[in-house]
């Protein structure tokens, strides 16, 4: 039986925030916005997946919050099977957040 590849990322994780908007804003303008979605993300985190769904074994590290959005980060990454022992949590720091608007 073939070996997985052992994989390491070090990077970047977040949850990425999209809102579907009319139109962007300009400075200073509220604009309402439609539909909502909220989803794992950033770059480090994605490549994790990525490498893990292809097959790799993968152990990432970076420094995610002590917060409920880190707490779902981690169990995200976890159920894709990533090690996530080098992984810092801080308690001092607040999760990654990407906040994302998309217009038509």
């Amino acid at each position: 039986m073939k070996r997985a590849p052992s994989i390491l990322v070090v990077g970047s994780s977040c949850t990425d925030m999209v809102v579907r908007v009319d139109r962007l804003p300009r400075v200073g303008e509220t604009v309402l916005g439609g539909e909502f979605l909220s989803t794992p993300g950033g770059k480090g985190a994605n490549q994790a997946v990525g490498a893990a769904r292809a097959g790799g074994a993968v152990t990432f590290i970076g420094c995610i919050g002590c917060d409920d959005l880190g707490d779902k980060t981690v169990a995200g990454l976890t159920a894709d099977g990533i090690n996530m022992d080098y992984t810092v949590r801080d308690e001092a720091t607040a999760s990654g957040v990407a906040l994302i608007f998309v217009g038509p």
